[in-house]
């Protein structure tokens, strides 16, 4: 009789440890999603919806192209003299005024965060259009400029129906490439529900 209530006590300690680790581990888990949404954070979440939806881009690829492009620092610049969040040359940005009837442009936009989200989802938008929404193509555009894109496409050095990243002709681009399409894959996993 006593092994029997001894045999009992130890497997209910066994069931309460396992409770235990089972509840810990969730908590664990919990804090690991939050720690993620610290290192993927959402600012200006209505201005990145408002202008993804405006031009038909989903508002975590442009969170992914903000945040490999400038960490979220509005008053970012670029060793070429890209500006802003979504680090965009002036040259970029003044085109893009004029294409959407921005006559007031002015090149301090840049460095303001719904202007710069503004333009930049705005190329993003035409860049999809351009390369058929093949995001690889899009962001490798973004980086290396839409006319080097097209000719790797027109000298068969990419092949727009089967893209590889090692395809890419240049390391920054090749790497760029890799790092938005690893985050956009974690704000989808954080953010879209």
């Amino acid at each position: 009789m006593a092994k029997r209530i001894l045999k009992h006590w130890i497997n209910g300690r066994k069931i309460g440890i396992i409770i235990v680790l089972s509840i810990l581990g969730a908590y664990s888990v919990l804090q690991i999603s939050d720690l993620q949404r610290i290192i993927y954070p959402y600012p200006h979440r209505t201005v990145v919806e408002k202008y993804a939806a405006q031009y038909g881009v989903d508002p975590l690829f442009v969170l992914a192209v903000i945040r490999e492009e400038s960490k979220f620092l509005p008053r970012s610049e670029s060793h070429k003299g890209a500006k802003g969040l979504m680090q965009l040359m002036p040259s970029t940005a003044q085109s893009i005024a004029e294409s959407i009837g921005d006559k007031a442009y002015s090149e301090e936009y840049l460095l303001d965060p719904e202007k710069n989200i503004q333009y930049g989802t705005w190329y993003l938008a035409s860049l999809q259009k351009l390369f058929s929404n093949n995001r690889p193509l899009v962001i490798a555009a973004y980086n290396g400029g839409r006319g080097r894109v097209q000719e790797w496409i027109n000298s068969g050095q990419i092949d727009p129906e089967n893209i590889r990243l090692e395809d890419i002709p240049f390391k920054e681009t090749r790497d760029y490439v890799d790092r938005v399409l690893k985050s956009y894959q974690k704000y989808i996993k954080l953010y879209r529900t």
